[in-house]
């Protein structure tokens, strides 16, 4: 990743300014999803926040279940191969790995 990703503002409830990278956009069960990584003093969360996208607007996920399934579409994501790894070597770094987050 380089310096060129999208960074986006959101407001909170109180009008405070939060910066937010976008780790990725993905749609599971016919919704979509905007997955975002606070940004702090200039430098990434090892946190993410994941919202619901509803035409321009980004709605709280409060339902559990929902939540969970988006969690687990996007690790799942997150465990593939990029493109740039594709079609070489196998890796030889995934042996003894599990679903835990790296």
């Amino acid at each position: 990743m380089g310096g060129d990703e999208d960074v986006i503002t959101l407001l909170d409830e109180d009008g405070v300014e939060h910066e937010f990278s976008v780790v990725d956009v993905l749609e599971v069960d016919q919704r979509r999803y905007a997955v975002l990584q606070p940004v702090v003093g200039g430098e990434e969360s090892e946190s993410a926040v994941i919202f619901r996208m509803e035409d321009d607007t980004l709605i709280t996920i409060e339902d559990d279940a929902e939540f969970e399934r988006v969690r687990q579409a996007f690790e799942a994501l997150e465990d593939q191969p990029s493109e740039d790894q594709a079609g070489g070597a196998p890796d030889a770094s995934t042996e003894g790995s599990s679903e835990t987050t790296h």
